[in-house]
């Protein structure tokens, strides 16, 4: 496979800043994207898939992530934070983002889906 980008994400439940008697869960979630192909490769734009631990669900798109499109190298990596806010205290992410190679290739980078959980809590 000549464009391979892979993405790794950890997450975060934020009680400093999540308000539970309100339904107010802050996550943070921290983004590893590697650029595993052979060629190099720009991200342009990003697609989250937010469901709450009622199935609503929340579709988030938009240009590059926290206002860049970074290219990437063969190898590089591009780590970046940010953040969910859910009326639960269980949910899920996942997503891709849109990319595009030094050749004009464009191509979809998968983002598997990720628990955003409250610790020690059963859903």
């Amino acid at each position: 496979m000549i464009n391979k980008v892979t993405v790794d994400v950890i997450s975060h439940y934020l009680a400093e800043q999540s308000l539970p008697e309100d339904l107010r869960f802050v996550f943070s979630y921290h983004v590893t994207i590697k650029n595993e192909g052979e060629h190099a490769a720009q991200l342009l734009s990003r697609h989250w898939i937010i469901t709450d631990g009622n199935e609503k669900v929340q579709e988030v798109k938009g240009p590059g992530v926290i206002g860049k499109t970074p290219w990437l190298q063969p190898g590089e990596s591009f780590q970046y934070s940010s953040g969910a806010i859910l009326n639960t205290m269980v949910g899920t992410m996942q997503g891709s983002y849109q990319m595009i190679s030094e050749d004009g290739a464009e191509f979809i980078a998968d983002i598997q889906p990720f628990a955003l959980a409250v610790p020690n809590q059963v859903h």
